[in-house]
């Protein structure tokens, strides 16, 4: 495969800024796009931003609904370089730590885990309890990278951009995807 073919799932929580940077991000690379959403995902991309599911589809190479459970991404023999959740819900992160395919999204996620394909979720909850760490554990030891939304301060953020930008990076930073706004730590404490 000369093109990488990632997909990017977005869950229900609230972040849903950073499944759109990373599509955003991946526009104008070799990287082709597969979009699977979750109804809480749409709902709460209306709510936070400006976008509309058919903004958020123009952003993607591909899009599949999320009842669309006979998708090509929902087979391992679609090959991909894997998946990234932005935002993933705990709700979500429970249902993939257990084997649960309430719709397209979960279902993506457990394809990606047992063709053991890289997989990325941005766990967005906060505080979390002994249920969101369990699950987050259970699926760090399967490989999974979990990659809260956390920001860093050394880059000297000036907006909530620059903080969204910088997440985004670390997890194309997970798939070895470069980014050209990605601000990173050059060991000078000036």
């Amino acid at each position: 495969m000369s093109k990488k073919n990632l997909i990017v799932g977005m869950t229900g929580a609230s972040g849903a800024i950073f499944g759109v940077r990373v599509l955003e991000a991946l526009r104008d690379t070799d990287v082709t796009t597969h979009l699977v959403v979750s109804k809480w995902a749409q709902q709460t991309l209306e709510h936070e931003t400006v976008l509309k599911l058919h903004d958020l589809k123009g952003l993607a190479d591909a899009y599949y609904a999320p009842g669309e459970m006979g998708a090509r991404v929902s087979s391992g023999s679609f090959i991909t370089d894997g998946m990234v959740i932005a935002p993933c819900s705990a709700k979500s992160l429970a249902a993939i730590a257990n084997g649960l395919g309430e719709h397209l999204v979960h279902r993506v996620a457990d394809v990606t885990l047992k063709e053991r394909r890289p997989l990325v979720m941005v766990v967005r909850e906060s505080p979390l309890n002994d249920i969101h760490l369990e699950n987050m554990l259970k699926l760090s030891r399967m490989g999974v990278t979990i990659l809260p939304p956390v920001p860093a301060f050394y880059n000297h953020p000036q907006d909530i951009d620059d903080i969204v930008n910088h997440i985004v990076g670390r997890v194309l930073d997970q798939f070895g995807i470069e980014c050209q706004f990605a601000k990173r730590w050059d060991g000078s404490m000036a």
